[in-house]
């Protein structure tokens, strides 16, 4: 009689998991495991697709943690998406009256009508200077992850 196989991660699996996220300084960025486990279709943009390609082939009941490089999580840092925003569009984009500070997270509207999000590293007279890569872009980061079930 043969053993029956333990359901692995697939790209259009259904799956129930706890996971945690830690920057390289050991900091928790993310974590399911004190609360209740998240449930996700693969594919379904829940996760970030790079988190998603290091959960393939895992198997349920599993539990490990993967250190994921740059280009495995949230990429390379890159120097273009370090831009000048006018003080306009800054206060297109705030709240009446919203002061910034620095390191302040500040969500502006896309031409498209989408969202997109950045970090104000100066501000002056003629402007901001926002990075607009993901914070954790160009650092190794711990991705903690526990295989409660696969559909």
């Amino acid at each position: 009689m043969s053993q029956p196989s333990i359901p692995v991660v697939t790209p259009d699996a259904y799956l129930t998991l706890h996971y945690r996220l830690r920057s390289p300084d050991g900091d928790e960025i993310l974590s399911t495991f004190n609360d209740s486990p998240a449930t996700l279709q693969m594919g379904g943009g829940q996760l970030a697709p790079q988190l998603e390609t290091a959960l393939l082939g895992l198997e349920e009941g599993s539990h490990t943690i993967l250190e994921l490089t740059p280009e495995k999580a949230f990429g390379a840092r890159n120097s273009s998406l370090i831009q000048r925003v006018s003080l306009a569009t800054l206060q297109e984009n705030s709240a009446f009256g919203e002061q910034h500070v620095i390191g302040d997270l500040v969500e502006f509207s896309a031409p498209s009508g989408g969202r997109f999000a950045g970090v104000l590293h100066s501000l002056d007279a003629d402007g901001a200077l926002f990075d607009f890569n993901h914070p954790l872009a160009g650092k190794t980061v711990s991705f903690e992850v526990q295989i409660i079930g696969i559909l």
